[in-house]
């Protein structure tokens, strides 16, 4: 198979680990804090702010709601503003940030509110601040159920990144659509398929260990 010869299968694994990394790192930077609010400011967190939940809330479920092809689709002019093109890998990274930050933020939000209350009850008795719950109790209680859930959003970060071929991106999606679907090479979609297959067995062997590792449980 000359793609193995001319090294694109080796080019398309390191863009689509690139473009999913990067874009899970930036949408955690976003979505993190996104679900740490709404989760402290539910109607049942240490900081009930009805208004605050309900507008980050709607904004969160809209962009959820919509399907990530015409997600992307729709927000390539804002890629275009903010990255500078509309084509190629810095808008791909650009659209799954996006896609990606909303369903970053619940995930975040259902690891919080998996928190034992006693811990948090325990914590408000002796007087700890709103913000020292969520830093020294929160989110360290929650680290494990955390973890697994950004495995899970990489992972769907991954599927994600496979329509990188429809905007001119790389990655293995470009190489089975462009050089494996359109020019009816079928092994090149089976090779890329199995590429990516093995990409998503090391993230969730990699997260999973680091859970576990983070997990008070089975310590």
């Amino acid at each position: 198979m000359k793609l193995w010869e001319n090294g694109v299968f080796a080019l398309g694994v390191w863009e689509t680990v690139y473009m999913v990394l990067l874009s899970t790192f930036i949408a955690y930077i976003i979505g993190l804090p996104l679900g740490i609010i709404l989760s402290v400011t539910d109607k049942e967190g240490i900081c009930p702010i009805r208004w605050l939940n309900k507008i980050i809330g709607f904004i969160v479920n809209i962009f959820r709601s919509i399907p990530f092809i015409i997600l992307m689709v729709a927000i390539l002019p804002a890629a275009k503003l903010f990255v500078g093109t509309s084509m190629g890998n810095r808008a791909m990274i650009f659209t799954l940030v996006v896609a990606a930050a909303p369903y970053v933020a619940r995930m975040v939000e259902s690891s919080i509110k998996e928190v034992d209350k006693g811990v948090i009850e325990a914590a408000q008795a002796m007087g700890t601040s709103s913000f020292g719950i969520i830093r020294k109790v929160l989110v360290p209680e929650a680290a494990p159920s955390l973890i697994v859930g950004a495995v899970i959003s990489t992972v769907t970060i991954l599927g994600y990144s496979a329509m990188a071929g429809t905007i001119a991106g790389g990655g293995l999606g470009k190489i089975a659509i462009i050089d494996g679907y359109q020019r009816s090479e079928y092994d090149v979609i089976w090779v890329s398929m199995l590429l990516t297959i093995v990409i998503v067995e090391i993230i969730q062997e990699v997260g999973m260990r680091i859970a576990m590792k983070n997990d008070k449980r089975i310590k």
